[in-house]
């Protein structure tokens, strides 16, 4: 059990780093969870609650660009967003333990990807794009979908469909980025609270100390190159989704 914790511990620390400095904490706290023992739908529920705290702060770090839009534009977002986020989080709800086994390594796999070539994926949707376009309801909404039903490298994604859009400042895109993971992940949480899902012993521990390596990630980005962690977040993740597929088997 005290190793169970002090892994969990770890991983948290570890996920509010590399959430701090890249991105991607994720793959570090919901193998974590598995590895302890933890179902994998619950795992799932019980890593969204541990990474929620950092994105509060995420948002409040970003609240001048936020306050530059609109609020009817920015209520437009959030609401589909909590109405993706919703749908989402049903969606694992009704999920048996097999079937998001299943999808789970290739859940992984799309996401480790998006989290390794998030730039190129960003440039692409800029070009795409091709000028400015309407912000879609539908885009966002499968977006937020996924992001309730497994919440890794949802950022990436987000950022991409801005790109999309046609959006260029990117301190606009990463404060709403932070503001609608925030929404998303509020009404997640509530979600899988109220369904019992949440592992809460385990939680508060990698909640704590997701708090603490965020805070202690903004130091160690500025001696760690952002190149190694997202090369160590890209081989855990590869590694985690070949773990999974493994399993399968």
């Amino acid at each position: 059990m005290f190793w169970d914790y002090a892994v969990l511990a770890l991983a948290g620390f570890g996920g509010g780093v590399v959430n701090s400095i890249a991105g991607g904490g994720t793959f570090l706290t919901f193998p974590a969870l598995v590895w302890a023992g933890v179902p994998p739908v619950a795992a799932n529920a019980t890593s969204a609650v541990a990474v929620f705290p950092g994105y509060a702060g995420g948002t409040l770090g970003y609240a001048a660009e936020l306050r530059a839009m609109s609020r009817g534009r920015l209520l437009r977002l959030s609401a589909i967003t909590l109405a993706g986020g919703l749908v989402g989080s049903l969606l694992l709800l009704v999920s048996s333990n097999e079937a998001f086994s299943v999808i789970v390594p290739f859940l992984l796999l799309f996401a480790t990807t998006a989290f390794l070539f998030g730039a190129q994926l960003r440039a692409w949707a800029a070009r795409a794009a091709g000028g400015l376009r309407p912000e879609g309801a539908a885009g966002l909404f499968l977006v937020c979908v996924y992001g309730g039903y497994f919440n890794g490298g949802l950022g990436i994604v987000l950022l991409a469909l801005f790109a999309l859009w046609g959006w260029r400042d990117i301190h606009l895109m990463n404060g709403v980025k932070n503001g609608l993971s925030f929404a998303l992940s509020s009404i997640s949480v509530a979600t899988f609270a109220l369904a019992g899902l949440v592992v809460w012993p385990m939680a508060a521990v990698m909640m704590v100390a997701a708090v603490l390596g965020g805070y202690g990630g903004a130091f160690l980005a500025r001696a760690i190159p952002v190149s190694v962690v997202r090369a160590i977040v890209a081989a855990i993740g590869y590694g985690m989704s070949a773990v999974f597929l493994f399993r399968l088997f």
